[in-house]
């Protein structure tokens, strides 16, 4: 005899229902919007590496707002130089400055320049690998921090209640395309006020599971 089955997004839905219910709580009423976009190549920078690059009292202008609030691609661009020689021209810095200078860079990035990056969350960037950088004003010289960054998904405090989870542990985003369809664990859970329901994936993984053409993107516990 047959049986159906429910499905995992499913399942998940009556166990937060339960959950909630246990605690004394309703539910959250409304699913919150995901969006998953395709992350590539930037690099952000502190005040003091971008005047070393630019000039001094350079500032970041936008070409392009991004869709978390503040977030920007700049005008502004530079080239990186990899240990063969091989170079990565026009490498967007995205704004506004940061504390720490920080590259990220995708897998079939770090081969085409002869590099090992490992694969990191934004921020961690002790004993990764380094590069040099050419910018219209002078020339930086990175001991570290280029890295090719872990997929991650951003939300706000009510989105991380609405799935169950807490700032840094991870989830399981599954893209259902016109060809197949891909599960991406390890998704690292960042949680902040002012962030939007994101998740970032580089540029190998969105072109490896075909995400231009996906038909379904779905969050889920791990």
């Amino acid at each position: 005899m047959s049986s159906i089955v429910p499905n995992r997004s499913l399942v998940e839905s009556l166990v937060r229902q339960a959950v909630f219910s246990q605690l004394g709580k309703a539910p959250p009423s409304e699913v919150p919007t995901l969006v998953v976009n395709s992350s590539a190549r930037h690099m952000h920078v502190s005040p003091e590496n971008l005047e070393v690059l630019f000039g001094k009292g350079y500032q970041l202008q936008p070409y392009k707002w991004l869709y978390m609030d503040g977030q920007f691609a700049s005008t502004a661009t530079v080239t990186l130089v990899g240990p063969r020689d091989r170079v990565i021209h026009n490498l967007r810095i995205l704004g506004p400055c940061r504390n720490l200078t920080q590259i990220e860079l995708s897998f079939s990035d770090a081969v085409f320049l002869g590099m090992d990056i490992p694969v990191r969350a934004s921020g961690n960037i002790k004993g990764s690998a380094g590069g040099v950088v050419i910018g219209p004003k002078g020339v930086l010289e990175m001991k570290e921090g280029i890295i090719r960054a872990a997929r991650h998904v951003h939300m706000t405090p009510k989105d991380a209640e609405f799935y169950g989870v807490k700032a840094g542990q991870f989830m399981t985003l599954i893209v259902e395309s016109e060809s197949c369809t891909t599960r991406l664990d390890d998704m690292l859970v960042r949680v902040d006020p002012s962030f939007k329901l994101e998740v970032h994936i580089d540029t190998d993984e969105a072109n490896g599971c075909y995400l231009h053409k996906a038909k379904r993107c779905e969050l889920v516990r791990s």
